[in-house]
This record gives C-alpha cells, structure tokens and sequence, in this order.
C-alpha cells in the first residue's frame, strides 16, 4: 500500500504545479476564467468525447455501464439539491448538487486508469467518463442553471450545449465504421491532453477570488460526504448486486467502475460556476481541497475494496 502512495502521489503532483499556473495566469496577467469555460465546455470537451465514442469497442455491457452511471449521478445531484435546499438558502446548494453527481473522472481520473488498469479497459474507462460528461452537461448543468435561471431559460441553455451532440455522432461513425483518416484522428486525439491541462489549470483561474471570501464548512463538509463516502458507496452497493444477482459485468467492469467513484471532486465543478457564475470561489476551494485529500484516501480505497 505505500508504494501505491508513494505513485499516486508523484502521479498527483503536476497537477497542483497545473493548478499554480491556472492561479498565476489570472492573477497577473488578467486572464478571464469564464473564457476558460467557455472553451472547455463548448470545444474541448465536445472533441474529446467524439474521439472516446469513435474509438472504444462496444457491446451490451460496455454501453449500459455509462447509462448505469449516468443514472446514479442524476439521482445523487437530485437528492443533494433537495437535502441541501434545507441548510443553504441560496445557489450554493444548486452547486453541491452538480458536485454531487460526479467527479474528477477526466482529468484526474484517466491517469489514474492508466497506472491501474489493463490497456482495454483504460478504453473502457474513458468512454465511460462519458457518463459524467453528459451528466455535467445535461441534469448537472441544469441543476446548476436553475438556481441562475428560470427552467425555460435552463433547458435552453442545455439545449445549446455541444456535448451530447458529439458523443451521438461519435458513436454513430464507431457503429457505421466511418474511417477518420489517420492522420485526422490523431490530431484529435491531442486535444485529451489540452483538455486536462486547461481545466486543471481552470481550478487555479478559480482560486483568484478565494480571498473575498472565508472557508464554508457547512458546503465543504456536505461536498466531502457526497464524494468521498456516498458515491463510492452507492457504486459499491451496485457492484455486490451484480455480482451476486445479476451477474451482467464483468470483473474487469467492476474495476471500471470502482475506480469512476473515487477521484475527487470534479474540476468542471470550477468551469460551470464559472461559467453561470454561481460560486467559483467556492467551488475552486473545494475542488483544491478534495484533490488533496485523495492523495490518501485514494489508496486507501484501492487497497480494500478494489474489485
């Protein structure tokens, strides 16, 4: 188990050196974080989720195993949004409900897939985070507009967003076996990397306001309980009633699956206030906070409950 610390750890570190710069860029030279957002959510993201529908290797599992998450989440982000209405009076419980309902699957998530996992199932595992993708750009993008905007003015808004778009025409060339051109598809395959850099960086672009603002224990602790105990929870619940009633994943699915529910709290927690400017001081914080806290309890959860 130390070693695995000691890995994850160095794994870990560029990211708060990422996460410095995104502070340093708006800091000094008055870089806009909702620029940032903007190009995260309405490009990058759209492209990456192209690619990961046109490369991985479907079947019936593999395709359920997202909307199975996907539905998880919405029903988390639901219920943190309706028990978080009863202790905060303002937005700030439309944010905790969109963190509650996914986490750092990308950016923080895929490297860790790739230490762990066999190279199918880093595959698998990066279609899948197309659960939390299209939950951020569906209920969780609504949830958090809602406490913006009218209901009308949220579903427009969900409407124009690029993301879901992207993951049908990705999987529609994967079934139909459109060929990208070589040289094409690995060009697209780079803005990967774009998209975890910047949006590590979005959390340090976050993190310029934090001192107009004191450390919400309420809203951390209730992130916290959602992120690190109830959602992995949730999907370890789902796994022992597969595997002794279902019995539809694989192992190698479950691994999937597991390793979906314990990084921390999602960096497009950052981009989506900031984009709706609901919060993002508080956001980033939080973010920040969780990411260093995963450095131990990350470990600690593969050491006894990875399947």
């Amino acid at each position: 188990m130390l070693t695995l610390a000691t890995a994850l750890g160095l794994k870990i570190l560029p990211l708060y050196a990422t996460i410095a710069l995104g502070y340093v860029i708006v800091r000094y030279f008055d870089a806009r974080r909702e620029n940032m957002a903007s190009l995260l959510i309405y490009i990058l993201g759209p492209i990456v989720i192209f690619m990961a529908s046109y490369r991985v290797q479907l079947d019936l599992a593999v395709v359920v195993l997202p909307i199975v998450l996907y539905l998880l989440n919405s029903v988390l982000s639901l219920s943190a949004l309706g028990i978080g209405g009863r202790f905060f009076h303002d937005n700030t419980k439309n944010i905790l409900a969109f963190s509650a309902g996914t986490g750092n699957t990308g950016y923080f998530g895929i490297p860790l897939a790739i230490m762990l996992l066999d190279e199918s199932l880093v595959n698998i595992y990066i279609f899948t985070v197309l659960a939390s993708l299209l939950y951020e750009n569906t209920v969780g993008f609504f949830v958090v507009a809602k406490g913006h905007y009218s209901i009308i003015q949220s579903l427009i808004k969900v409407a124009k967003l690029p993301s879901i778009y992207a993951m049908i025409l990705g999987l529609t060339c994967n079934i139909l076996q459109v060929k990208l051109g070589a040289d094409l598809a690995n060009y697209l395959d780079t803005f990967k990397s774009a998209y975890a850099i910047l949006g590590m960086m979005m959390i340090g672009m976050g993190l310029s306001g934090l001192k107009n603002i004191g450390i919400d224990k309420a809203f951390i602790s209730f992130a916290f309980l959602m992120k690190f105990l109830i959602y992995p929870l949730s999907v370890l619940v789902i796994i022992w009633l597969d595997r002794v009633y279902f019995h539809f994943f694989s192992t190698g699915l479950y691994q999937v699956m597991f390793l979906f529910a314990i990084p921390p709290m999602a960096g497009n927690t950052v981009a989506v206030a900031s984009l709706l400017n609901v919060h993002p001081e508080k956001a980033s914080l939080a973010v920040v906070l969780s990411t260093a806290f995963s450095i131990f309890t990350i470990p600690l959860m593969v050491a006894l409950f990875m399947p």
